[in-house]
């Protein structure tokens, strides 16, 4: 082979070695531009996490029984409490961890004893606040797996977690914090729409 032949071949090697360097740097530019922009089309965490309002219709509740909505991919409880359920509120208080919800999550209009807008129905978001478990609803007093002393509420099976009939956390269990209780309102005697706050005068429903 000639020197001349050797140098053509050595010029068309580096013509090829250059070429394909410019087009993985074009490749990468373009890849570059189209991110941000593909990523504009996607929806933001913050509009993922926000879910629609849902409504309930707690007309057909019979006493102590309690419904299951799904709402932002959690389970919703809502829970028509009797006479009796209520009075165990009080009996409880000292065994609580944070009876007055203090450290807890709950609207400020749901900052009572009841944790709720109307004292016979209790809105709690059914996930138990120590790992994220579901608790079982144990209204009956004296439940097996709970004890004796117990006077009814949500039990969580999984690390022990109690939590009375309004979702407030028994000391000495791994849960930190009371359940948490979501924004809703009454549209009417008998539909709550929860993921909303109640209207406040002057307002527009």
């Amino acid at each position: 082979m000639s020197e001349k032949q050797e140098i053509s071949i050595e010029s068309i090697k580096r013509r090829q070695l250059l070429t394909g360097a410019v087009g993985v740097v074009g490749a990468t530019g373009a890849t570059a531009v189209a991110v941000p922009f593909v990523a504009s089309w996607m929806p933001s965490e913050k509009a993922k996490a926000a879910g629609a309002p849902v409504e309930v219709d707690i007309s057909q509740m019979q006493p102590g029984q309690m419904i299951t909505v799904a709402w932002r991919g959690k389970p919703i409880w809502v829970v028509n409490r009797t006479p009796e359920m209520l009075e165990t509120l009080e009996k409880v208080t000292s065994d609580l961890r944070d009876p007055n919800s203090e450290k807890s999550e709950q609207p400020d209009y749901c900052k009572n004893q009841y944790r709720s807008i109307k004292p016979e129905f209790l809105v709690v978001v059914g996930i138990c606040t120590h790992l994220g478990c579901a608790p079982m609803y144990r209204p009956n007093p004296g439940a097996p797996e709970v004890g004796s002393s117990w006077l009814g509420g949500f039990f969580c099976p999984c690390h022990g977690s109690k939590f009375d009939l309004a979702g407030r956390v028994f000391k000495g269990v791994p849960a930190p914090v009371n359940l948490v209780v979501p924004s809703h309102r009454y549209l009417s005697e008998t539909v709550i729409r929860i993921g909303e706050d109640p209207v406040k005068e002057g307002q527009k429903a």
